[in-house]
């Protein structure tokens, strides 16, 4: 193999292709997430938050046989006749619904692009029934390919420069907000809600390869600042604990897109 090939297989590719953002993969991902944490009968209202062309939202109605909601910041990009679109610019404004409305809210692909998605995630709180399931996906930044191109470049995978006053970093070309595991579990505790399950839509067979090369330097670097996190700053408890032995995970490691769900309370 040729050096320059194998460090390229090491590093994984920086830029992805259209092939590789492969919504449909995302879209059955979050389809098997729900059938895992929710009742086979769903009875109720759904909303899709980010809704974009209504692909989901159009399989999630027909599987389930719930009465279907959309919103985002434009109606131009539905594709799903006869589908309302709500417009609500989700940097400033509330979910336009009352509390306790729906028994499944799914916002897939749609935090990065926004500055306040702790503010999302707590109006999906207030919308959500109790007991209702929340679906969150968002691209993996602490894959193996995306710490090494974070490590090379300082922009995670799917991540990059952005125009000084672009008007459109909204628009689903902008990656303006690179949300890793953590903080997404943690945001979304603090929003109230419990059961954080993760799960990903597939794992890269690149990053196999970086993986023989990486997971001892990894482990050996994550145990050490583990136990000074522990010990010395006091930063890790019982309540978060479970979500940073994740990081390193095989999910977290080789996963392309993170897919999360949580519950809110009865």
């Amino acid at each position: 193999m040729r050096p320059r090939r194998l460090f390229r297989l090491i590093l994984g590719r920086t830029r992805a292709t259209p092939g590789e953002l492969s919504t449909p993969e995302i879209h059955r991902a979050i389809l098997r997430a729900i059938e895992h944490s929710t009742p086979q009968v769903l009875s109720g209202d759904y909303l899709d938050v980010g809704s974009g062309a209504g692909r989901l939202l159009q399989l999630i109605a027909a599987r389930y046989g719930v009465r279907s909601f959309a919103c985002d910041y434009t109606d131009r990009l539905m594709n799903v006749q006869g589908q309302p679109v709500d417009i609500v610019d989700l940097n400033h404004d509330p979910l336009p619904y009352v509390d306790n409305r729906f028994v499944l809210v799914t916002c897939a692909e749609t935090i990065e692009h926004l500055e306040r998605y702790r503010e999302t995630l707590r109006e999906i709180h207030r919308v959500l029934k109790p007991g209702g399931i929340a679906v969150i996906s968002t691209p993996n930044v602490l894959n193996l390919r995306s710490r090494v191109h974070y490590l090379t470049f300082g922009f995670p995978s799917l991540f990059g420069p952005l125009a000084v006053g672009e008007q459109d970093v909204h628009s689903p070309r902008g990656h303006i907000n690179p949300v890793g595991w953590f903080y997404l579990a943690h945001a979304l505790l603090d929003a109230g809600f419990v059961d954080i399950k993760l799960s990903v839509d597939h794992y890269q067979r690149r990053s196999f390869i970086s993986l023989l090369f990486l997971l001892l330097p990894i482990r050996l670097a994550a145990l050490y600042a583990y136990h000074r996190e522990l010990r010395k700053y006091r930063t890790i408890n019982a309540q978060n604990e479970w979500a940073v032995r994740k990081i390193n995970s095989r999910d977290i490691l080789l996963g392309r897109t993170l897919i999360v769900t949580a519950r809110k309370t009865q």
